[in-house]
C-alpha cells in the first residue's frame, strides 16, 4: 500500500484523477486529504454525485475534518469501524472514502499519526448572507479538546499529526486575505493546537486550510502538491 497526501480539494479532484492514473494506483492506496475535501458540503445531490464520481478513482480517500463540510456523525447512514488502529467513519455506498474521527491514532506505515481537524470559516457571515451552508460543528469541541490533551499527556510521543489549520505561532499570514479582520477571526482552535504542540514530541505536522504549499521547521502546509507520506 502506497500512502499520498494532499490538501484542500472543495470538491475538485481533477488533480488527484490524473495522479492516480499516471502513478497507476489502486484501491490498497491511501490519499490524505487534509480538510475540505468538499465531499460533505452540500447535503444534497451535489454530494451525492460528487461521490459517485469518485467511485471511478483507483484510491482510498482519508479524509480529515475541514471547515467547509459537515461532520460525518451529523449525517444520516454514516458507520464506523476500525481503520489502521482508529476509529473512522463510511458509507456503505463508498466504501472507499473515510472520514478520520478528531482525536484518534492511526497507524500508517509503523508509524504513529494523531488526527485533529476543523478550524473558524473566515467566510462564515458572507454564506450565512447568502444562503449557502456553513456548519456550527466545523471546530473542534471542548470534549474532544480535553481528551486529546488527557491522551498526550501519557502519551507525548508521536510521529505525525494531521489536522487542517495549523498551531497559532505558524499562522502563514503572507496568503491571509486582506478583505478579512485578523481581530474578528476567531483563533480558538489554533490557541488549542499551539498548547497541543507544547506537549507533543513529534516528528511532522501536516496541515491544510491556507491554500498554500509551503514548510516551516516541522509543519508542511499543503494545499495543490500530492507527495508521498
Amino acid at each position: 500500500m502506497m500512502i499520498y497526501i494532499t490538501g484542500d480539494k472543495h470538491g475538485d479532484f481533477s488533480e488527484v484523477y490524473a495522479f492516480c492514473y499516471k502513478n497507476k494506483t489502486t484501491r490498497d492506496d491511501l490519499m490524505i486529504v487534509l480538510g475540505d475535501a468538499g465531499i460533505n458540503y452540500y447535503a444534497n445531490e451535489q454530494d451525492i454525485y460528487l461521490k459517485n464520481s469518485l467511485l471511478q478513482y483507483p484510491m482510498t480517500f482519508f479524509c480529515i475534518h475541514g471547515n467547509h463540510e459537515e461532520r460525518p456523525e451529523n449525517i444520516e447512514g454514516y458507520k464506523t469501524k476500525i481503520f489502521h488502529g482508529g476509529l473512522v467513519y463510511y458509507e456503505e455506498e463508498y466504501p472507499h472514502i473515510l472520514f478520520a474521527k478528531d482525536g484518534e491514532v492511526y497507524q500508517f506505515n509503523e508509524q504513529s499519526v494523531l488526527v485533529i481537524g476543523g478550524a473558524y470559516s473566515v467566510d462564515k457571515n458572507y454564506r450565512l448572507q447568502m444562503g449557502y451552508n456553513w456548519y456550527s460543528s466545523e471546530q473542534p469541541s471542548e470534549e474532544i479538546k480535553d481528551k486529546l490533551l488527557m491522551y498526550v499527556e501519557k502519551n507525548p510521543q508521536i510521529d505525525v499529526v494531521l489536522s487542517h489549520t495549523c498551531p497559532y505561532k505558524y499562522l502563514p499570514r503572507e496568503v491571509f486575505m486582506k478583505s478579512i479582520n485578523p481581530l474578528k477571526v476567531d483563533y480558538s482552535t489554533e490557541f488549542f493546537l499551539d498548547k497541543l504542540e507544547l506537549r507533543l514530541d513529534y516528528k511532522k505536522w501536516y496541515c491544510g486550510h491556507f491554500h498554500t504549499d509551503k514548510k516551516i521547521d516541522c509543519m508542511i502546509f499543503m494545499f495543490n502538491e500530492i507527495v508521498e507520506f
